[in-house]
């Protein structure tokens, strides 16, 4: 590459740069540098400055090497072996062990042991809005966001922990933004005062980021004087603990449970104590929580063993044969389908970060990437592939655990992703959303002895006919200030009759009767 002419203050960098870049085979990065104004070469200079040019090159021939599988995916299907049933726990099938796997995990959030530790790096591109996932609403009657419902489940805990053991105590809320969410993420929080919990106890910390590639290896430029970056996959997770000192502050806090999940699930129970009691109970460095996949074509990894070692296989890298396979009782054989919800113990986290981390190789995803030609100068809008992305992917840690467990919970209790913006025929989309969280809670006020009556006054079937596959739920929301899982509602509702929509919070019980007051 020529020896880039600079006369302004950055010079000097900028040639150490593009000695740098040169020397690892990226040197047309700064193609564009005479072209640029002052800020522009500013910035590009301070994305530059953190960039290691070698290491991005090496993860690049590693990926690119065996497609980044980890130990490739011929013969996947003759490998693959189900979760046996002795490192299974179920919500269904394991009824009688519920109470006593929800008193462990609250005893060990009486003793602030416990973390909740969210990932909410997603923007919310395919929702169709310019923000952060975690701050969509998705047109419940209180208008409550998805970190507004996840503060409050984490508030109701704290409380329940306390009820039940007189001691005050706090689940410390560790939140990994990306580079593009996380100013919104704490200026949204400091707005809402967070939530009503402690800031000194909601950690936000940043995941890496890596620049996108062709299929020669060569950094994208997504403007002349901006590198195309994407962020490194929620697997980057591990290596953002390392560099933000995360592990530490755990440490320091005497935190020895976490709970990991992603922020776009409507239904997550926070830190579920039911799954951090199983996992302690069983003695478990590493668990996941999973619903049963009840189609064979559903688009979710499965969770299961590959050569005796437990990792999640996407559903693209199966056949159909192998998916269809059922046992003696008629379930899918590999039905364990991943949520990204998963418990580890901090020991475990740190082996993570401190050991197995550079271990871990990248998944590439081959994209359509908007780049800027080198020639030309032109944006280029490909209308196929044109280069990759590289990600890690929080699961790929499974196979480094010493004792590893599943969970097993219902779908309609626990699970309802938000990743598409509302559409005719639409799925896990804001709508699909609400309605499986109204569902869920005029459960809980069936179940605690509630009813609910139409405009005549006549009750409502628990289950309705299913005259129309369009018919909309029952309108009711509870506060998870006033319920977590379904608790304690008795007092609210037992031997009444509500009319809908209904609303119960911290101020009360407020059927919202459309027409009058």
């Amino acid at each position: 590459m020529e020896a880039v002419a600079v006369g302004d203050a950055a010079g000097e960098e900028a040639a150490a740069l593009g000695q740098r870049l040169a020397a690892g085979g990226q040197g047309h990065v700064l193609r564009f540098w005479p072209e640029l104004g002052g800020a522009a070469r500013w910035a590009l200079a301070a994305e530059l400055r953190d960039m290691d040019v070698a290491e991005i090159n090496r993860f690049f021939r590693r990926a690119r090497g065996d497609g980044g599988s980890g130990g490739g995916a011929a013969g996947l299907d003759a490998r693959m072996e189900p979760v046996p049933r002795d490192v299974l726990g179920s919500a269904c099938r394991d009824r009688g062990l519920l109470p006593r796997w929800e008193s462990r995990g609250l005893a060990e959030i009486a003793g602030s042991r416990v973390a909740a530790l969210l990932l909410a790096g997603g923007q919310g591109t395919r929702l169709g809005v310019p923000y952060p996932k975690g701050m969509c609403d998705v047109g419940l009657p209180s208008r409550k966001t998805l970190f507004h419902l996840q503060a409050q489940r984490l508030r109701r805990l704290q409380q329940l922990a306390e009820e039940q053991h007189g001691t005050p105590c706090h689940i410390p809320w560790y939140i990994m933004t990306s580079g593009r969410t996380m100013e919104s993420t704490k200026e949204f929080f400091l707005k809402h005062r967070y939530f009503g919990l402690k800031k000194e106890n909601v950690i936000f910390f940043q995941q890496g980021m890596l620049p996108a590639l062709g299929f020669d290896g060569k950094i994208l430029l997504e403007e002349k004087g901006k590198i195309a970056m994407a962020p490194d996959g929620n697997g980057g997770l591990y290596r953002a603990l390392g560099a933000h000192g995360i592990v530490d502050d755990m440490e320091q806090r005497g935190v020895q449970s976490v709970h990991v999940y992603c922020v776009d699930n409507i239904l997550v129970k926070v830190a579920d104590p039911r799954f951090i009691g199983f996992c302690l109970e069983k003695g478990a460095d590493c668990g996941a929580k999973v619903v049963e996949k009840t189609n064979p074509t559903e688009p979710v990894g499965v969770v299961c063993r590959v050569d005796g070692v437990y990792q999640v296989v996407e559903y693209s890298e199966i056949s159909l044969a192998t998916a269809q396979k059922r046992g003696p009782d008629g379930r899918l054989l590999f039905n364990a389908g991943n949520i990204a919800n998963h418990y580890f113990t901090a020991a475990f986290l740190k082996d993570v970060v401190n050991t197995y981390e550079p271990q871990l190789q990248h998944h590439v995803a081959e994209k359509k990437i908007p780049h800027v030609d080198i020639t030309t100068g032109q944006l280029i809008q490909p209308e196929k592939p044109n280069g990759i992305k590289m990600e890690k992917f929080v699961f790929d840690i499974f196979q480094f655990s010493k004792k590893f467990v599943v969970y097993e919970v219902l779908r309609e209790d626990e699970f309802s992703p938000l990743k598409n913006a509302d559409s005719q025929n639409g799925k896990d989309n804001p709508t699909t959303a609400r309605h499986a969280l109204m569902s869920l809670h005029h459960c809980w006020v069936l179940n605690a002895g509630g009813h609910f009556v139409d405009e005549n006054g006549t009750r409502i079937p628990a289950i309705p006919r299913l005259k129309d596959a369009n018919d909309l739920p029952i309108q009711c929301e509870i506060s998870p200030l006033v319920s977590y899982g379904g608790e304690g509602l008795e007092k609210y509702v037992k031997d009444r009759e509500f009319r809908t929509p209904l609303i119960i919070d911290e101020d009360g019980i407020h059927e919202l009767v459309k027409n009058g007051m």
